[in-house]
């Protein structure tokens, strides 16, 4: 193979709604394809296409396609991985899931890439060239976490995404919640890029709006701070993920907003100490309940994405909605209220097939019968019904237009300042509306092909359309100030 390669990168979309593609309105860019393009070779034609708004172009010609897969996305990957290969075109997988379950990943797949794909990509191009991909490539087990890598983002050059650039600076986490994935992946280490490239890629953006995609962004804490210091020249908004021993560090907290943090997603998970000190998330059990917590970061006017983790084995049904009282009670900007789910390979997954709790046949994410937002465990104290269903009450008590009006009163985070308020009132419907069509959605799409003529076209018709265009250009005007 002399001539130029075409490869063709492909983010799956979830599943069907109502019979119909999920149209998911809160879609930002895929980084990991900026990243592989930036690990890529000269002598290839790259080619993004996002399964979630745009047709599949089985008809083209193509050398190669890479198909990312994550838990919910794998069974649509695995039917676009199969059309493809009935034509005769390669195709390797790569992603969380296929690195949880490299196995099952193989029997869809030419190649199978494992753990972080930008150091073996390049052999895997080479060997294509010479016609024998490898079943397997792995990232050296030794080797660097998050070592330095090039993002390339012209792959999302006409793409429709949420004007919010997404950056990485590290990977990993040093923390062994038994329900994560990433602790498993990573084996609890971490690692970052040198902060002048992250720096350097984010002064040549257009927009001032960043989302890190860290899975933990203080948790090597003197390179967050080496990060932060580094940011405040830029002038840039940023948010991401911490865990919540960050507020033990005031100086942290400090350098966190003079670098232009607005917010953080924070893994409360749980108010029991039962239910913290089974999941193993130490971080948090040095807490005597998250009040204090709370307000220094409302001091700090940080928004704050609390997120919970609903159904251990000290949940109830009364703990539940003492759980949401709370959060309501806390006014957070946003709030997250997720199943807990037995991802395959982790420490609680074993738990629950050890213990015979695993639902669907244990491989959930591949069932006809399992539905997005409904448990696939049984709890210790409630029913798998019960659990899924007041998971779905908490999201929606969270979630009235009620209680995104109270939320916002709040002066020292959500309407601090013009900013703030608008960019709040800005997501939080966008959010709404997203997590009451994500219920009850079914993973891939069972046979079902969109046509090209279905291109764009909304699921929930024209006015849902103007009201998404009229959204994301308002965000995108707020979010550039």
């Amino acid at each position: 193979m002399t001539e130029k390669m075409r490869v063709l990168f492909v983010k799956p979309n979830m599943g069907l709604v109502n019979n119909r593609p999920y149209d998911d309105r809160g879609r930002m860019e895929p980084l990991t394809f900026a990243v592989l393009a930036g690990s890529t070779p000269s002598g290839c034609e790259l080619v993004l296409c996002d399964d979630r708004f745009e047709p599949v172009p089985y008809g083209e010609k193509w050398d190669l396609v890479a198909i990312n897969t994550e838990i919910y996305t794998a069974r649509r990957a695995y039917e676009i991985a199969a059309r493809f290969r009935q034509r005769g075109v390669p195709v390797a997988v790569g992603g969380c899931h296929a690195t949880m379950l490299p196995a099952e990943a193989a029997a869809h797949a030419d190649a199978v890439v494992c753990g972080d794909a930008e150091s073996s990509w390049p052999q895997l191009l080479a060997d294509l060239r010479r016609g024998g991909l490898k079943p397997f490539y792995r990232q050296p087990a030794a080797g660097p976490v998050a070592a330095d890598f090039f993002v390339k983002d012209s792959v999302f050059n006409g793409k429709n995404y949420l004007p919010i650039t997404l950056s990485q600076f590290g990977r990993g986490c040093p923390n062994s919640c038994e329900y994560c994935a990433t602790g498993l992946i990573y084996q609890r280490r971490h690692g970052h890029r040198p902060v002048a490239r992250v720096v350097a890629e984010l002064a040549d953006q257009k927009r001032r709006t960043v989302f890190f995609v860290d899975d933990n962004i203080i948790a090597d804490i003197a390179a967050a701070k080496e990060l932060f210091r580094a940011l405040v020249p830029l002038g840039i908004r940023w948010t991401g993920q911490a865990s919540l021993n960050f507020v033990h560090d005031p100086e942290l907290v400090e350098l966190m907003v003079e670098s232009g943090c607005t917010g953080l997603v924070i893994g409360f998970e749980s108010l029991s100490a039962e239910n913290l000190k089974l999941m193993k998330k130490d971080c948090n059990t040095s807490f005597r309940g998250y009040d204090r917590a709370v307000e220094r970061i409302r001091a700090s006017g940080l928004m704050v994405w609390a997120a919970f983790l609903l159904g251990y084995d000290f949940e109830t049904e009364e703990s539940i909605r003492e759980t949401v009282d709370w959060a309501l009670s806390k006014k957070f900007a946003f709030a997250a209220f997720n199943i807990l789910t037995p991802y395959p390979g982790t420490p609680f997954y074993r738990r629950m097939e050890a213990e015979g709790r695993l639902l669907y046949g244990g491989r959930w994410w591949l069932h006809d019968d399992y539905r997005f937002g409904h448990a696939a465990f049984r709890p210790r104290q409630l029913s798998a019904e019960l659990l899924s269903e007041l998971c779905l009450q908490a999201r929606l008590l969270h979630n009235t237009p009620g209680q995104i009006l109270r939320r916002a009163t709040d002066r020292k985070t959500n309407s601090k300042d013009l900013w703030s308020l608008l960019t709040y009132f800005a997501y939080n419907p966008l959010f709404r509306d997203e997590m009451k069509k994500k219920h009850g959605m079914m993973l891939g799409y069972r046979g079902y092909e969109r046509a090209p003529t279905e291109l764009g076209e909304p699921a929930g018709g024209l006015w849902l359309e103007k009201s998404r265009t009229a959204l994301t250009g308002l965000a995108g005007r707020l979010l550039e100030r």
